[in-house]
């Protein structure tokens, strides 16, 4: 019987041959590209030296890339140039003051952020670092509260017939709010633990935990389609840019 290494040793060298054959003919960059994905798939098989590698890279590469990204993006064109051009207004043209002074509290904070390199100073980073942390959470709390509160409650409050650009009566929009107000309202009455769940309370409870469950359910569906559509993306690579076997 043969050795599992010299297996694993022959397995390696026909996998490098092919790979080489293929980043022959179909270019270095889409083999690359094969690679890397393959190396993450394997993970399906075991934890293996081939995955480490190849979440190493990914990892390394993404962040190489958004350092790069973001850089240019807010570092160069809003500190930078924002500060170049605030600096032309207020001395040069004589303009007064320039709001994109403002720019230069963002990057000092950047700038104290990166004491964290340094151990003896490193608890300045955490003035920038609950600024941050506070602002967005204050941003967050009033984009959800718009989006998933005002708006959710004016469309579940408005009236539950819907008509048409004609002026007629859509039974289908009719049904479909009235769904919502009731899914809405027996929803919240389930999470009415003042007065017991029996009876017609009870019962509207009951139709709430049902719309929780469907609304759940419907969520993780749509997770698991997303998930998939990346599968599948990186399927037809392999199969169509890699191997060429689906036109």
């Amino acid at each position: 019987m043969m050795n599992t290494k010299v297996v694993g040793y022959i397995v390696i060298a026909v996998g490098i041959a092919v790979f080489a054959i293929l980043a022959a003919s179909q270019g270095l960059a889409v083999t690359l590209g094969a690679f890397f994905t393959i190396g993450i798939f394997s993970f399906l098989y075991k934890d293996n030296p081939y995955y480490k590698f190849s979440e190493a890279a990914f990892v390394g590469i993404s962040a190489g890339y958004w350092f790069v990204s973001l850089f240019w993006q807010n570092m160069y064109s809003k500190l930078f140039v924002g500060v170049g051009a605030a600096y032309h207004t207020t001395f040069v043209q004589g303009g007064g003051w320039d709001d994109r002074w403002m720019m230069l509290i963002g990057g000092l904070l950047g700038v104290l952020m990166l004491m964290r390199l340094f151990p003896k100073a490193g608890w300045i980073s955490r003035w920038p670092l609950a600024v941050v942390v506070g602002a967005t959470a204050g941003l967050y709390f009033i984009n959800y509260f718009v989006s998933n509160g005002i708006l959710q409650l004016g469309a579940s409050a408005g009236p539950l017939q819907r008509y048409d650009a004609a002026g007629n009566l859509d039974l289908w929009a009719t049904i479909s709010q009235a769904i919502l107000v009731i899914g809405t309202l027996s929803g919240l009455i389930y999470f009415y633990f003042s007065k017991e769940h029996k009876g017609a309370f009870g019962g509207v409870a009951k139709i709430g935990i049902w719309t929780l469950m469907l609304t759940f359910g419907a969520s993780f569906g749509y997770t698991v389609m997303s998930r998939l559509s990346l599968l599948i993306g990186r399927m037809d690579y392999l199969m169509s840019d890699w191997l060429q076997l689906i036109n």
